[in-house]
């Protein structure tokens, strides 16, 4: 429904691929400073709000740097300011260089762009009615159930092939299954498992996509709650989980062992230091502890499919050494607000973030972000190790500057053993033979094959 600035080619998550959107060209200062865009001319929004303009990509930009209005807010925190030059010309100025600074205004998460008309016409009405310019518009949704898009004969790219869309919500795996198998779906979104996939693989009509990002997924000790106050207690958790054997259980098709705080793929990523699996190191540094006899730490877990059976394997790998790991198993939301509350001793949590260094390291690793801060984001260790050297990625003037600050950080992050690196879990979509995408599908920041007017469905 919506386009930014600039974009993520349809079926590709790599940020060195970006290219024009709402903004056809645009210009930056040899600093990295000031940004400067040009917007296309006659681009129209759904129903009869008129054209985009430079205040709807200023009230925009605005909306998504502001906490009250947005969940995206912290990604714009060096954004000194966003200026309406002419109709068609913002001008973008920074407190100081970002890092892949295009992919915060690409058609991803705060860089949507919508129709300030319709937002202040509408008010709170505007996210059950919202007005943007992408190939598909809003047409109606039933609480829980589904939402149906329809096509936009005036987009700017061309009218779409299909009539429409209708994303049904269906929370049961098997009811989904059902559902896809019966033929009443085109595109379900599948299980994120090597044994599912595998039989998925031998369905009749169907094609089983696996893409980038991978969520990353990481177990995170929380040093503000004791024993784990202790890096030797840390290490020992460390040396104690066997990433090998459980990138095994989840399956290596979807889940890519993981090996720096970083995500793999990701531009800055430095495997050059990785716990090793060592049980008898382990019980050792418990010893060392004061923890020879063992102890016990609270996991609060979430009973996903993809959370629960894969910390039953960490659990038992603790065990081997002594370490007793309490699961307390909740929801999936629930689990969400207990973890943010700071209830829990080690936390299982994975997320897809834009690829490059700083994003996972500011939101994970940077104490501004620990949780129970004003600023908090996901930091659950309450790590503190590489701040000055995230802060210095940040504002690096040159390429080989940011990568030493990311290596230093991860460096730094590793020595204070914040979070054990586990695995990327991709994303597993399947589909109807006859749904052509329009594009060779590698990536989605989104997570989701993204529908657009090339895509069709032959008969």
């Amino acid at each position: 429904m919506f386009n930014g600035l600039v974009r993520f080619p349809p079926g590709s998550a790599d940020p060195t691929k970006i290219e024009p959107d709402l903004a056809e060209k645009w210009e930056t200062t040899p600093d990295g400073l000031v940004w400067t865009f040009h917007l296309r001319n006659g681009v129209k929004f759904h129903g009869d709000y008129g054209t985009v303009t430079s205040e709807d990509v200023v009230y925009s930009l605005e909306r998504a740097k502001n906490p009250k209005t947005s969940s995206f807010s912290n990604d714009f925190t060096e954004v000194k300011s966003i200026e309406a030059i002419d109709p068609l010309t913002v001008k973008i100025t920074l407190n100081s260089p970002v890092p892949g600074f295009l992919g915060l205004i690409a058609n991803y998460h705060g860089g949507n762009i919508i129709s300030k008309k319709a937002a202040e016409k509408l008010g709170a009405d505007f996210k059950l009615r919202p007005i943007g310019t992408g190939p598909f518009m809003f047409e109606n949704a039933v609480t829980q159930q589904s939402v149906t898009l329809k096509a936009f004969p005036d987009y700017f790219r061309g009218k779409p092939k299909l009539d429409g869309i209708q994303y049904n919500l269906i929370p049961s795996d098997a009811s989904r299954e059902l559902a896809f198998r019966s033929g009443e779906l085109d595109l379900i979104y599948g299980k994120r498992e090597q044994r599912w996939v595998d039989q998925a693989k031998a369905w009749d009509g169907s094609t089983v996509d696996i893409f980038a990002p991978g969520e990353y997924r990481t177990l995170f000790l929380n040093q503000a709650h004791k024993p784990l106050d202790n890096v030797k207690v840390r290490q020992a958790i460390a040396h104690a989980v066997n990433v090998d054997q459980i990138v095994e259980f989840v399956g290596a098709g979807v889940g890519q062992k993981g090996c720096s705080v970083v995500p793999p793929g990701f531009l800055g990523e430095d495997c050059t230091w990785s716990y090793k699996y060592d049980p008898e190191l382990s019980r050792k540094l418990l010893t060392e502890a004061g923890l020879g006899n063992g102890l016990t730490i609270k996991a609060i877990v979430s009973s996903a499919t993809a959370q629960q059976p894969i910390m039953q394997v960490v659990q038992g790998q603790l065990s081997e050494v002594g370490i007793n790991m309490d699961m307390q198993v909740a929801d999936h939301a629930t689990y969400q607000e207990q973890s943010r509350k700071d209830l829990s001793d080690v936390v299982f949590y994975g997320a897809a973030r834009y690829p490059v260094a700083d994003s996972y390291l500011s939101q994970f690793y940077h104490s501004n972000a620990s949780i129970g801060k004003p600023t908090a984001v996901t930091n659950f260790s309450h790590c503190d190790a590489a701040d000055a050297e995230i802060e210095a990625g940040r504002k690096a003037a040159t390429d080989p500057e940011r990568l030493k600050a990311w290596s230093d950080a991860q460096h730094k992050i590793y020595d204070q053993v914040c979070g054990i690196p586990l695995f990327n879990l991709m994303q597993v979509w399947v589909r109807k033979n006859e749904l052509d995408y329009g594009y060779e599908l590698e990536g989605a920041l989104n997570l989701a094959p993204p529908i657009t007017e090339n895509t069709t469905f032959k008969q």
